[in-house]
Protein backbone atom coordinates (compact mmCIF):
# COMPACT_ATOMS: atom_id res chain seq x y z
CA UNK A 1 0.00 0.00 0.00
CA UNK A 2 1.47 3.34 -1.00
CA UNK A 3 1.60 6.32 1.28
CA UNK A 4 -0.02 9.52 -0.03
CA UNK A 5 0.96 12.72 1.78
CA UNK A 6 -0.23 16.28 1.20
CA UNK A 7 1.79 19.29 2.36
CA UNK A 8 -0.05 22.56 1.93
CA UNK A 9 0.36 26.13 3.03
CA UNK A 10 0.95 29.71 1.92
CA UNK A 11 3.92 31.04 -0.06
CA UNK A 12 7.32 30.94 1.62
CA UNK A 13 5.95 29.01 4.60
CA UNK A 14 8.44 26.13 4.43
CA UNK A 15 6.14 23.55 2.82
CA UNK A 16 8.69 22.43 0.19
CA UNK A 17 11.38 22.03 2.84
CA UNK A 18 9.02 19.94 4.99
CA UNK A 19 8.08 17.78 1.99
CA UNK A 20 11.78 17.28 1.18
CA UNK A 21 12.38 16.23 4.79
CA UNK A 22 9.53 13.71 4.56
CA UNK A 23 10.95 12.34 1.29
CA UNK A 24 14.34 11.79 2.93
CA UNK A 25 12.64 10.06 5.88
CA UNK A 26 10.91 7.63 3.50
CA UNK A 27 14.23 5.81 3.00
CA UNK A 28 13.25 5.19 -0.62
CA UNK A 29 14.69 6.38 -3.89
CA UNK A 30 13.32 9.90 -4.29
CA UNK A 31 12.02 11.16 -7.61
CA UNK A 32 11.43 14.91 -7.53
CA UNK A 33 8.63 15.81 -9.95
CA UNK A 34 9.00 19.50 -10.80
CA UNK A 35 5.93 21.07 -12.39
CA UNK A 36 7.62 24.41 -13.09
CA UNK A 37 9.23 25.26 -16.39
CA UNK A 38 12.37 27.33 -16.61
CA UNK A 39 12.16 30.79 -18.14
CA UNK A 40 15.62 32.26 -18.85
CA UNK A 41 14.01 35.67 -19.44
CA UNK A 42 12.71 35.79 -15.83
CA UNK A 43 15.74 36.04 -13.54
CA UNK A 44 13.68 36.00 -10.33
CA UNK A 45 11.86 32.81 -11.42
CA UNK A 46 15.18 31.18 -12.28
CA UNK A 47 16.50 32.06 -8.81
CA UNK A 48 13.47 30.39 -7.20
CA UNK A 49 14.06 27.22 -9.21
CA UNK A 50 17.78 27.23 -8.41
CA UNK A 51 17.06 27.62 -4.68
CA UNK A 52 14.95 24.44 -4.80
CA UNK A 53 17.58 22.60 -6.86
CA UNK A 54 20.40 23.46 -4.44
CA UNK A 55 18.46 22.07 -1.47
CA UNK A 56 17.91 18.66 -3.06
CA UNK A 57 20.29 15.77 -2.38
CA UNK A 58 22.43 14.93 -5.41
CA UNK A 59 21.12 11.35 -5.61
CA UNK A 60 17.53 12.43 -6.24
CA UNK A 61 16.19 11.98 -9.75
CA UNK A 62 14.44 15.09 -11.11
CA UNK A 63 11.67 14.92 -13.70
CA UNK A 64 10.33 18.06 -15.35
CA UNK A 65 6.58 17.50 -15.69
CA UNK A 66 4.67 20.72 -16.37
CA UNK A 67 1.55 18.98 -17.78
CA UNK A 68 1.54 15.15 -17.92
CA UNK A 69 1.43 14.56 -14.18
CA UNK A 70 -0.98 11.62 -14.17
CA UNK A 71 1.07 9.68 -16.72
CA UNK A 72 4.25 10.32 -14.74
CA UNK A 73 2.64 9.09 -11.53
CA UNK A 74 1.29 5.99 -13.27
CA UNK A 75 4.82 5.06 -14.41
CA UNK A 76 6.31 5.24 -10.89
CA UNK A 77 8.14 2.24 -9.48
CA UNK A 78 6.82 0.80 -6.17
CA UNK A 79 10.12 1.28 -4.31
CA UNK A 80 10.22 5.03 -4.93
CA UNK A 81 8.97 8.16 -3.23
CA UNK A 82 7.65 10.80 -5.61
CA UNK A 83 7.80 14.39 -4.39
CA UNK A 84 5.53 16.54 -6.58
CA UNK A 85 6.25 20.26 -6.21
CA UNK A 86 3.86 21.93 -6.83
CA UNK A 87 0.22 21.37 -7.63
CA UNK A 88 -0.38 25.11 -7.89
CA UNK A 89 2.11 25.40 -10.72
CA UNK A 90 0.60 22.35 -12.42
CA UNK A 91 -2.90 23.86 -12.22
CA UNK A 92 -1.54 27.16 -13.59
CA UNK A 93 0.06 25.28 -16.50
CA UNK A 94 -3.38 23.90 -17.42
CA UNK A 95 -5.52 27.03 -17.01
CA UNK A 96 -6.21 27.16 -20.74
CA UNK A 97 -8.26 23.96 -20.45
CA UNK A 98 -12.00 24.51 -20.63
CA UNK A 99 -14.08 23.41 -17.65
CA UNK A 100 -15.00 19.97 -19.01
CA UNK A 101 -11.41 19.19 -19.99
CA UNK A 102 -10.16 20.35 -16.59
CA UNK A 103 -12.76 18.23 -14.78
CA UNK A 104 -11.54 15.18 -16.74
CA UNK A 105 -7.89 16.04 -16.00
CA UNK A 106 -8.66 16.43 -12.30
CA UNK A 107 -10.63 13.15 -12.16
CA UNK A 108 -7.86 11.27 -13.99
CA UNK A 109 -5.28 12.68 -11.58
CA UNK A 110 -7.25 11.69 -8.46
CA UNK A 111 -7.94 8.20 -9.83
CA UNK A 112 -4.28 7.71 -10.76
CA UNK A 113 -3.09 8.82 -7.32
CA UNK A 114 -5.13 6.04 -5.73
CA UNK A 115 -3.66 3.38 -8.04
CA UNK A 116 0.04 4.23 -7.80
CA UNK A 117 2.21 1.76 -5.89
CA UNK A 118 4.91 4.35 -5.03
CA UNK A 119 4.81 6.68 -2.04
CA UNK A 120 3.81 10.21 -3.05
CA UNK A 121 4.24 13.58 -1.39
CA UNK A 122 2.34 16.48 -2.92
CA UNK A 123 3.14 20.13 -2.26
CA UNK A 124 0.23 22.52 -2.80
CA UNK A 125 -0.28 26.19 -2.22
CA UNK A 126 -3.25 27.42 -0.24
CA UNK A 127 -5.24 30.01 -2.14
CA UNK A 128 -8.27 32.04 -1.29
CA UNK A 129 -7.14 33.18 2.17
CA UNK A 130 -7.46 36.77 1.03
CA UNK A 131 -9.56 38.85 -1.29
CA UNK A 132 -11.40 37.31 -4.22
CA UNK A 133 -9.36 38.00 -7.37
CA UNK A 134 -10.86 40.79 -9.47
CA UNK A 135 -10.20 38.97 -12.73
CA UNK A 136 -11.69 35.76 -14.13
CA UNK A 137 -8.43 33.85 -14.62
CA UNK A 138 -7.40 34.51 -11.01
CA UNK A 139 -10.74 33.25 -9.70
CA UNK A 140 -10.54 30.21 -11.97
CA UNK A 141 -7.04 29.36 -10.68
CA UNK A 142 -8.04 29.83 -7.04
CA UNK A 143 -11.18 27.72 -7.41
CA UNK A 144 -9.50 24.90 -9.36
CA UNK A 145 -6.55 24.63 -7.01
CA UNK A 146 -8.74 24.91 -3.90
CA UNK A 147 -11.04 22.15 -5.10
CA UNK A 148 -8.14 19.92 -6.18
CA UNK A 149 -6.39 20.29 -2.82
CA UNK A 150 -9.61 19.53 -0.96
CA UNK A 151 -10.27 16.41 -3.06
CA UNK A 152 -6.67 15.23 -2.73
CA UNK A 153 -6.68 15.95 0.99
CA UNK A 154 -9.61 13.58 1.40
CA UNK A 155 -7.47 10.64 0.20
CA UNK A 156 -4.14 11.62 1.77
CA UNK A 157 -2.83 10.45 5.11
CA UNK A 158 -1.34 12.50 6.58
CA UNK A 159 -2.17 16.05 5.52
CA UNK A 160 0.18 18.77 6.79
CA UNK A 161 -0.34 22.51 6.93
CA UNK A 162 2.90 24.48 7.00
CA UNK A 163 2.54 28.12 7.92
CA UNK A 164 4.88 30.68 9.42
CA UNK A 165 7.61 28.04 9.52
CA UNK A 166 5.54 25.66 11.67
CA UNK A 167 4.12 22.28 10.70
CA UNK A 168 0.67 21.14 11.77
CA UNK A 169 -0.52 17.59 11.16
CA UNK A 170 -4.12 18.22 10.12
CA UNK A 171 -4.84 14.49 10.10
CA UNK A 172 -4.29 14.47 13.87
CA UNK A 173 -5.59 17.93 14.75
CA UNK A 174 -8.46 18.23 12.28
CA UNK A 175 -11.67 16.51 11.32
CA UNK A 176 -12.30 15.66 7.65
CA UNK A 177 -15.25 17.62 6.30
CA UNK A 178 -16.29 15.03 3.75
CA UNK A 179 -15.03 11.68 2.63
CA UNK A 180 -13.47 11.38 -0.81
CA UNK A 181 -16.42 9.35 -2.07
CA UNK A 182 -18.80 12.24 -1.35
CA UNK A 183 -16.72 14.69 -3.36
CA UNK A 184 -16.40 12.90 -6.70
Amino acid sequence: MSKIILVTGPARSGKSEWAENLAIQSGKTVVYVATATENPEDAEWQQRIQKHQKRRPSDWVTLLVPVELSATLADAKPNTCLLVDSLGTWVANLLEQDEDTWNNTEAEFLETVQLVAADMIFVAEETGWGVIPAYLLGRQFRDRLGTLVRLLGAICEPVYLVTSGHVLNLSVLGTPLLSHQNLI
